[in-house]
């Protein structure tokens, strides 16, 4: 069971309890899970109850209470501990889990993560004449449509020469509308650093990577092709995995899902949809930037072990491994995407 698929079973268990009279509330559009807090077990938690319980008129635990009774026996689910006031712990088959996990990030590819349809929200981005300010605002787009918001971006001052190196467009030019915007304002690179020198890819990584409130960084170090360069690392992590799937055809073997050990790399895969969401719900590229990091610094031990060495034949393990492989490229490529930056086939 993905991340993905456990939020639909939590609103699934609230829709069984509502049917039956448990509860008596209106059916939230998304049960955000995640990995446990500090004093939480298991694979993942979620909150719901705590948000439903004021419109059920019924305390956090007890509401907590009638979700677990539905959400014990369910395929995948092995256990549910409550804890805190409310608090719903999940452990999952692993085994399963981390076979269907992957199984769905082949199958939506480098959109694994996005939501399936509109969710009806508008929103009016608006940032001043700073370039730093556009990118982000930009990304931020970006992210929001990801998850099915429909999205406008305004800028005060808008140059040319900001679309013809770092490919940022905006919606409108001059003034925000009067729905109340959304402004994005991120500590600007100093005065005299110029984001433009280092190319599309480097310089909107430069722009994005660090958190709103910190200023930016603008050198060289960004085009700096070694592990010390965190673009670099994840742009490679990239070209290995595609890598690992050319190789591997030219060997007369596909990718199958099968179980794999790679523990943190497949928790960080897992994570992705719920990066996306927060990324898009705080207008904070850098969250997914610094995610990609996560999942290159997991994927670039596990690559080298893909394909078979010497005189071995490819095994149900060496598939298995190229299914995760395959994973590791489209998330990438869907993140560095959402940023509007380059995946590079090869490095």
């Amino acid at each position: 069971m993905t991340p993905v698929e456990l939020s639909r079973t939590v609103l699934h268990a609230v829709r069984r309890a509502v049917d039956a009279g448990e509860l008596s509330v209106a059916v939230p559009t998304r049960a955000v899970v995640a990995p446990p807090g500090p004093g939480g077990c298991g694979d993942y938690a979620t909150g719901i109850a705590l948000q439903l319980a004021r419109p059920a008129g019924q305390q956090p635990f007890r509401v907590a209470e009638v979700l677990r009774s539905y959400l014990v026996g369910t395929d995948g689910i092995t256990d549910v501990v409550l804890t805190g006031p409310g608090f719903l712990n999940i452990s999952l088959d692993r085994a399963a889990s981390d076979v269907g996990l992957v199984a769905e990030i082949l199958r939506r590819g480098d959109r694994y993560g996005h939501a399936d349809q509109p969710d009806g929200r508008v929103v009016q981005l608006h940032c001043p004449h700073d370039l730093r300010a556009v990118v982000v605002a930009e990304a931020s787009a970006r992210l929001l449509r990801s998850q099915g918001a429909l999205v406008r971006v305004s800028a005060e001052g808008f140059e040319d020469a900001w679309t013809s190196v770092l490919g940022v467009t905006v919606d409108a030019v001059g003034h925000a509308p009067a729905e109340l915007p959304v402004n994005v304002r991120p500590v600007p690179a100093h005065g005299s650093a110029d984001p433009m020198s280092l190319g599309r890819d480097a310089g909107r990584w430069a722009l994005l990577h660090p958190a709103a409130g910190d200023r930016p960084r603008i050198g060289d170090e960004h085009l700096v092709q070694r592990e010390g360069n965190p673009l670099f690392r994840v742009r490679y992590a990239h070209a290995r995995a595609r890598a690992a799937a050319r190789n591997a055809a030219g060997l007369g073997f596909t990718a199958a899902p099968g179980p794999v050990a790679e523990r943190d790399l497949l928790a960080a895969l897992a994570d992705h949809p719920r990066v996306l969401a927060a990324a898009a719900d705080h207008r904070a590229p850098d969250r997914l930037a610094r995610h990609l990091v996560t999942v290159a610094d997991a994927a670039l031990p596990f690559l080298p072990t893909v394909l078979p060495r010497g005189g071995e034949k490819p095994s149900a393990a060496h598939r298995a491994r190229l299914a995760l492989a395959e994973a590791v490229g489209a998330v990438l490529a869907g993140g560095l995407a959402l940023l509007g930056i380059d995946a590079p086939e090869h490095l």
